[in-house]
């Protein structure tokens, strides 16, 4: 088998450069695409976990009592605090008066009946 004249060894280290590059940008594009698809699985994770908990408004009066909400209620917005079935449980321990939002209906999620409307205070 004859050897490689200069001029062939160097074409050939130019062909497989540039399919190494071809390849390199064949990587970083499907990098990217699983980058967006872990980020996207991510973001339904933390939608799906806000959606089956629950927060706490603190009361707004003194003498109120706090207001439970569903995760995704938009009448009392939060980045931080959701409550698991558990909390709930122990937050109506704490607040045997506590109020539920008429909007966001957090009993249906917690399996309850709805709660009978309070009579103002005089």
């Amino acid at each position: 088998m004859p050897e490689l004249t200069p001029q062939e060894r160097l074409d050939k280290q130019k062909t497989l450069r540039d399919w190494l590059r071809w390849q390199l940008s064949q990587s970083d594009e499907a990098i990217r695409r699983l980058e967006r698809q872990v980020e996207e699985d991510r973001r339904r994770r933390d939608v799906a976990r806000i959606e089956m908990s629950w927060k706490l408004q603190p009361p707004r009066a003194d003498g109120a009592q706090p207001m439970l909400h569903r995760g995704n209620c938009g009448l009392f917005k939060t980045l931080t605090g959701y409550l698991d079935k558990d909390h709930v449980v122990i937050a109506f321990d704490q607040f045997p008066d506590l109020e539920m939002c008429e909007i966001c209906a957090p009993w249906g999620l917690l399996g309850i009946p709805k709660p009978t409307p309070r009579k103002p205070s005089p």
